[in-house]
C-alpha cells in the first residue's frame, strides 16, 4: 500500500476518531474468533480476568476515587506533589496557568518513551531514585523548570523556538545520562521535540506557537463545554506532522495507524489505535478542567494499546499466541502480530470495563476507562 491514500474528508475524519478504533479492534476480534489470526480468545478465562482487575482496583482504590491515567500522576511519584509546587509559580490568571501546564505535559508526554532497563533518575531535591516512566516524568518536569524548552530560560513555558533549539546533550544533562546511566534513543526524543517546534507553526491550533495554546482553540472552537473527542482530534491535527514514516492521506499524517490485509484493502485495511494521541488527551483534561473548562465524553475514548494492557490478557490467559514461538520474538508495530495485539487489547479493555462498572454499580460517564 502506498504511504499517501486517497482519502474522502469523511474517511479521515472517522479514521481519527475513537469510533474507528473500536469498528476495527472489534472486526480484528471477529477474525480472531474465527481462527484467522495470530491469537486464540479463550472466552472461560474471561471472568477470572475481571475479578483480577476488581481486585487491583479494590487494593489500589478502595474508596473507588481513581484518578486519570496521565501524566498527572507521574509528577507525583514518591509521595513529591511536583504538580502542586508547579503551580503554585505559576500566574493567577487561570488560562495562562493553563497554557503553561499544557506546555510541561504534552513535551513530557512526547519525551516518554521505553527507557530501556537499566536507567534511573536521582531527583535531589528528595534523595529518591526512579527509573522508567516515572523517571522520564521527573527528568522531563525538571528540563522544563530550567526553561530548556523555551525561547526565554525566565519563562516555564515550552515554545516553537525553544524547542527546535533543543540539543541531545540538553538531554543528556538533565535526564543524567551517562556510560553508566545510559538512556535508550535519546537523539529520538530530541527530534521529536524539535519536529513538535516545527508542528507549532500551525496558528490555528497553537495561536502563538506553545503547545499550551491547543486551550485558546478549545474554548474558541467550543466555549467552556469541551468534548473530549475534540481534545483527541486537536491532539491528531496539531501534532500529527511529528511523527516520521507514518501512513498519510491527502498529505495529512494519520499517525498511530496501520494497515492489516485481512480487513482488505486502502480503507478498509486502516487500524487506527491512537494510543499515544489518547494518553495525551487524558493527561491534558486535568489542567483543562483546572482552567474552568468542563470536559465531557470522556467515556468516548477507549483504553490504551500499551504492553502493561496488552500483557495483562496474555498473561490471565483470555489469549494466547497460537505458536508459542511468535511470542518470543521481536516483532514491528507495523507487523500483524503486533496490530493484532494492540487492536485486541483495546476490544477487550472495552468489555473489562462494561464488566467493572456493572460490577461496581457505575455508569460509564461516571467511571471511564
Amino acid at each position: 500500500m502506498k504511504n499517501d491514500m486517497r482519502l474522502s474528508t469523511k474517511e479521515i475524519d472517522y479514521i481519527l476518531s475513537p469510533l474507528a478504533i473500536r469498528d476495527r479492534a472489534n472486526k480484528i476480534f471477529e477474525l480472531t474468533k474465527k481462527g484467522k489470526t495470530h491469537f486464540t480468545y479463550h472466552p472461560e478465562a474471561f471472568q477470572s480476568t475481571l475479578d483480577y482487575v476488581l481486585k487491583v482496583i479494590y487494593k489500589n482504590y478502595p474508596d473507588l476515587n481513581i484518578p486519570f491515567h496521565s501524566r498527572w500522576g507521574h509528577f507525583r511519584v514518591g509521595g513529591v506533589d511536583r504538580a502542586q509546587v508547579l503551580s503554585d509559580a505559576l500566574s493567577e490568571d487561570k488560562i495562562e496557568k493553563a497554557r503553561s501546564k499544557l506546555d510541561l505535559v504534552i513535551t513530557s508526554v512526547l519525551l516518554d518513551d521505553g527507557a530501556g532497563p537499566t536507567w534511573q533518575y536521582n531527583e535531589k531535591e528528595s534523595g529518591k531514585t526512579f527509573s522508567r516512566s516515572e523517571g522520564l516524568g521527573v527528568a522531563s518536569y525538571y528540563l522544563f523548570l530550567a526553561g530548556k524548552l523555551s525561547s526565554d530560560p525566565t519563562k516555564m513555558q515550552a515554545d516553537s523556538e525553544g524547542l527546535k533549539n533543543l540539543k541531545a546533550k540538553d538531554i543528556e544533562t538533565y535526564f543524567q545520562v551517562s556510560a553508566n546511566n545510559p538512556l535508550v534513543g535519546v537523539d529520538g526524543r530530541v527530534q521529536l521535540l524539535n519536529n513538535l517546534g516545527d508542528a507549532l507553526t500551525n496558528t490555528k491550533i497553537f495561536k502563538d506557537g506553545r503547545p499550551g495554546n491547543i486551550i485558546d482553540y478549545l474554548i474558541e472552537s467550543y466555549g467552556g463545554v469541551v468534548p473530549a473527542t475534540a481534545i483527541l482530534r486537536a491532539v491528531l491535527d496539531g501534532l500529527g506532522p511529528i511523527w516520521p514514516g507514518r501512513i498519510q492521506a491527502n498529505g495529512i499524517n494519520l499517525g498511530d495507524v496501520w494497515s492489516h490485509k485481512a480487513l482488505g484493502s486502502g480503507f478498509e485495511s486502516l487500524v487506527p489505535i491512537h494510543k499515544l494521541s489518547q494518553w495525551m488527551t487524558y493527561s491534558l483534561i486535568e489542567p483543562i478542567i483546572d482552567a474552568g473548562i468542563k470536559v465531557e465524553g470522556v467515556e468516548n475514548l477507549t483504553g490504551l494499546a500499551e504492553y502493561r494492557n496488552g500483557g495483562l490478557f496474555i498473561d490471565s490467559g483470555l489469549l494466547s499466541f497460537k505458536d508459542p514461538k511468535e511470542q518470543l520474538e521481536s516483532w514491528a508495530p507495523s507487523s500483524e502480530v503486533i496490530i493484532e495485539w494492540r487492536a485486541l487489547t483495546v476490544h477487550l479493555l472495552d468489555q473489562i470495563g462494561l464488566g467493572v462498572q456493572k460490577a461496581l454499580d457505575k455508569e460509564p460517564k461516571d467511571f471511564p476507562l
